[in-house]
């Protein structure tokens, strides 16, 4: 606990940048409208997300808390968090098996059994889905944050195993015109900076994928000085690239020229072994995606190969003919794991989650189908009315 006191002020001057959320506090704590739900969390457990947690107490709620990756925990959040009482199962640098060792325990625990869901890239789904079907069942409702797990939900949705009703809040405006664009832009170049200190104009980048994600990676990227080019597959978004001024590529065409790879698709595999082998000695490569599966990192984890840690979230990957990649983040999410995050930005998306917890919860029976909804507009717009502006 050691780590408590500082975990707790950052969490204080995260609130500061959160104006959205804190408004939402003030304005319904004192109807508790989430008394009596048992919420179960896997999420990014830093400063932003802990005061998330914190509102969702406020507001009448038991929470259990585990991260949703490995590597983003800020321990000293953890610990704050456990101290102040809230069962918290994380900490940064777990294994694989720590990390579904953690969400079990964060489900099951002393005859406390959830009935609401929030989830960030759909582990938790996924395993209350495959290990604890029938606790699954009885909840009112999922929320999901990221554009990995809404696939996942819409993936189980079409095949009719969906038990419960979730809302998809990564496609509801406030989130994706807002976090996914601006928290993008401003973290990106600062994690690429932190981790391997480079010189960003002048570099050949490949931008893989032009969603939100990636037309914030691009922006950035060129507003540096680097010559960015896009790999993307669907047709819109590939025609709003080179409107914009990229020129669209395939990857197999330029891999063997390129010097940073960003991926920002949700995809799995969209870097394969075989791009890897063709690429430059001293070429970074980083995710900007949820899981670690954009790169097929798994390839990479083979006898030939030698892995060497240079610093902290910075591997490189040594071939035997002398070439060697610059992988970030284990090619797991780049900045949540290598950066700060814009608090203000994330003040709408958190009070978004707490709109769409309090709305699934409150509904009358049969409101919802068991299907993946979107965030009403009404509703999805309440953090921008609740967020205070300051123009100088």
């Amino acid at each position: 606990m050691k780590l408590a006191a500082f975990g707790r002020r950052e969490i204080e001057l995260a609130e500061h940048e959160l104006p959205g959320l804190m408004a939402l506090r003030r304005k319904v704590k004192a109807e508790k409208p989430l008394r009596g739900a048992r919420v179960v969390a896997c999420v990014h457990l830093v400063a932003q997300y802990a005061v998330l947690i914190e509102t969702l107490i406020d507001l009448g709620a038991e929470i259990r808390a585990c991260a949703c990756n490995v590597m983003s925990t800020q321990n000293e959040i953890a610990s704050a968090l456990a101290e102040a009482g809230v069962p918290v199962f994380a900490w940064r640098g777990q294994t694989e098996v720590d990390f579904w060792w953690c969400i079990d325990k964060v489900v099951c625990g002393d005859g406390w059994q959830p009935n609401m869901i929030l989830d960030d890239g759909g582990d938790l789904t996924h395993w209350l889905a495959k290990k604890y079907p029938s606790i699954l069942k009885e909840c009112r409702g999922i929320v999901e944050e990221s554009v990995t797990g809404a696939h996942r939900l819409h993936q189980i949705a079409k095949a009719g195993r969906l038990p419960i009703p979730a809302i998809n809040l990564n496609e509801c405006v406030t989130k994706s015109k807002f976090d996914n664009l601006y928290t993008t832009r401003e973290s990106v170049i600062e994690s690429l900076k932190r981790t391997t200190d480079m010189m960003i104009g002048g570099k050949q980048a490949l931008v893989c994928g032009y969603g939100d994600v990636g037309k914030s990676c691009c922006k950035s990227l060129q507003t540096m000085g680097a010559h960015v080019t896009v790999s993307e597959v669907d047709p819109i978004c590939a025609l709003q690239a080179c409107m914009d001024g990229f020129k669209i590529v395939k990857v197999s065409e330029v891999i063997r020229t390129i010097d940073l790879v960003i991926t920002a698709t949700g995809n799995k595999r969209v870097i394969t072994r075989e791009n890897m082998d063709r690429m430059k000695s001293g070429a970074v490569l980083c995710n900007m995606g949820h899981s670690d599966n954009e790169i097929d990192v798994a390839s990479l984890k083979t006898p030939e190969l030698i892995w060497e840690r240079v610093r902290s979230q910075v591997d490189y990957v040594n071939w035997p003919d002398g070439r060697r990649l610059v992988l970030l983040a284990e090619g797991r999410v780049l900045n949540q794991n290598c950066s700060s995050l814009p608090s203000f930005v994330l003040s709408i998306t958190c009070a978004a989650e707490v709109v769409a917890l309090i709305e699934l919860y409150s509904a009358p029976a049969g409101k919802y189908k068991n299907e993946v909804y979107l965030l009403p507009k009404r509703l999805g717009e309440c953090p921008l009315y609740l967020t205070s502006y300051t123009y100088t």
